[in-house]
């Protein structure tokens, strides 16, 4: 996900930012790593103080943060190996003067997202009006040392706006940009198999002893919702309560899940439309619209030449079926925007859907880690299926779609021969285990997240005894943002874990969807 537009795509990125905490020579981020180790055993994780980064826009909560690294083991099952930083920033309660005693730590969502990015939402959100905030880059992250960014998958998104979403050239592009991204790191001396949630667990845990915490409270969403159950599962002290947003279950994310969640939140977005009566009138049949324009694209891709909302020169982009079904995956255009998108694309009006193309042209080259991406992607979502049970799992969610379309996995175009690519162990059988906790949790869910569908976390809720779930109607993916009465919930949560007011919730109902004159 982008941020300064939660509805924006999710962004690509590339290579170490040393310069934040000073400058580095080449091989600095290795060297240093290395020498962390000792005489042949891994130096126990500890806190080391230090700058703040310093973003390209700057983040206002951090001008009053206490920042550092957090060193850890790349790899805890080979000791004697390196060490790794991971950046940190304590941001302090805009209360002062009675602060609650157990901070919130965030897990930010991706796998891969610049967390530091996600700051100014959580304040905003209210996150730190009682008490401090701490957010960690996880490791691989932007401004942690390694940085397992890939500029080259970041301009081959750049360039694939160009081209058909699962057409061949655009398959070849990607794989090479894979394969060089993978040839650096590893040249670099990053040990791929360790960037995993096991791993990133692990260093929420020891972050909270290294800072001296006794108890603090969790809060993650999308990814960030994974990594925050496998956190509570494998280190439950000091975890005082935890909310998770946008859920995306450890033990039933696998590469075909993707086209359920994505059927689910397409289905209720449609059905919300219908529950409106000028939505209805307007747009009757949404379902066959949208299975209308993705055949006709993906037979004929329109070519249109595209000045991208950003502006600039305008820029060529290929609008097929499988780009029209990930940018609403994307949210872009808006939930509340698609029934009139989809009516003017019928009408031979593209014009929102190119232009939300062409802002995929416009990439941050070195903020996205696609190497901790394609480990978590590779190591633990897709062992034990294959590229037929994706097509298997689109045909179901889209009866009547082309071929070509489902054998893509939604916003993962051609994850299986990336993976073969990207080559670590399969983390399946220790990565896909229900949590089952007595921590207090709150679950929540949007109606119209297309990623993670909310019906999924029901079971998760199940297996968290001390748990409430909410579902707000007519939002999408991270709902705390999006939601002034979901900000209310959560607060009241971290207030009360065992009786939140979740009382907001019951007159919630979606927004009007956006009419457009016949």
């Amino acid at each position: 996900m982008q941020k300064h537009s939660i509805h924006a795509a999710t962004a690509a990125a590339a290579l170490v930012c040393l310069a934040a905490f000073g400058p580095a020579p080449s091989g600095a981020a290795s060297s240093l790593a290395q020498s962390a180790g000792g005489s042949g055993t891994a130096a126990p994780s500890r806190f080391v103080p230090g700058p703040c980064p310093k973003p390209p826009e700057p983040i206002e909560a951090l001008a009053n943060a206490r920042c550092g690294f957090l060193e850890v083991p790349e790899n805890r099952s080979r000791p004697g190996g390196r060490t790794i930083r991971l950046a940190v920033a304590v941001i302090p309660a805009v209360n002062p003067a009675k602060p609650a005693q157990d901070p919130v730590v965030f897990l930010a969502g991706g796998p891969g997202a610049d967390t530091f990015d996600d700051i100014p939402f959580l304040v905003d959100s209210g996150l730190n009006k009682d008490r401090e905030l701490i957010v960690m880059a996880q490791r691989g992250n932007l401004y942690d040392q390694p940085n397992l960014a890939c500029p080259e998958v970041d301009r081959f998104n750049a360039q694939a706006v160009g081209l058909g979403y699962d057409a061949e050239q655009a398959r070849q592009l990607m794989l090479k940009a894979v394969t060089d991204c993978r040839a650096r790191l590893t040249a670099d001396g990053v040990d791929l198999s360790a960037y995993n949630s096991t791993e990133n667990a692990a260093d929420f845990a020891e972050l909270r002893k290294a800072l001296g915490i006794p108890r603090w409270n969790v809060y993650g969403y999308s990814y960030g919702s994974n990594l925050a159950l496998t956190y509570l599962r494998l280190h439950p002290e000091g975890i005082r309560a935890l909310a998770i947003d946008s859920i995306t279950p450890p033990q039933v994310v696998t590469l075909p899940w993707t086209w359920t969640s994505t059927a689910e939140g397409v289905h209720n977005i449609f059905e919300a439309c219908a529950a409106q009566p000028a939505c209805k009138d307007r747009y009757p049949d949404l379902p066959g619209m949208l299975t209308e324009q993705v055949r006709k694209l993906e037979a004929h891709p329109l070519t249109l030449n595209v000045t991208p909302p950003s502006g600039g020169k305008p820029v060529k982009v290929v609008l097929d079926g499988g780009a029209l079904l990930n940018l609403i995956v994307a949210f872009t255009p808006r939930p509340k925007d698609i029934p009139a998108a989809l009516d003017e694309l019928g009408r031979g009006n593209p014009e929102r859907f190119a232009q939300a193309r062409a802002a995929g042209s416009v990439q941050k080259v070195g903020e996205f880690a696609h190497g901790l991406t394609n480990s978590i992607a590779c190591g633990e979502w897709a062992p034990g299926y294959t590229e037929s049970d994706v097509l298997e799992s689109g045909q179901k969610a889209f009866p009547g779609w082309p071929d070509t379309v489902l054998a893509q996995v939604p916003q993962l175009p051609f994850q299986y021969p990336v993976c073969g690519i990207w080559n670590v162990p399969d983390r399946a059988e220790v990565q896909r285990v229900a949590t089952v906790s007595s921590v207090p949790a709150l679950v929540v869910s949007g109606t119209f997240d297309v990623k993670t569908g909310a019906s999924w976390a029901k079971d998760v809720a199940h297996n968290l005894s001390r748990s409430t779930a909410i579902q707000v109607p007519g939002i999408g993916h991270w709902v705390v943002p999006q939601s002034p009465c979901a900000q209310r919930v959560l607060a009241s949560f971290f207030a009360r874990p065992t009786a939140p007011d979740t009382a907001c919730v019951d007159d919630l109902e979606p927004a009007p969807f956006t009419i457009i004159p016949k």
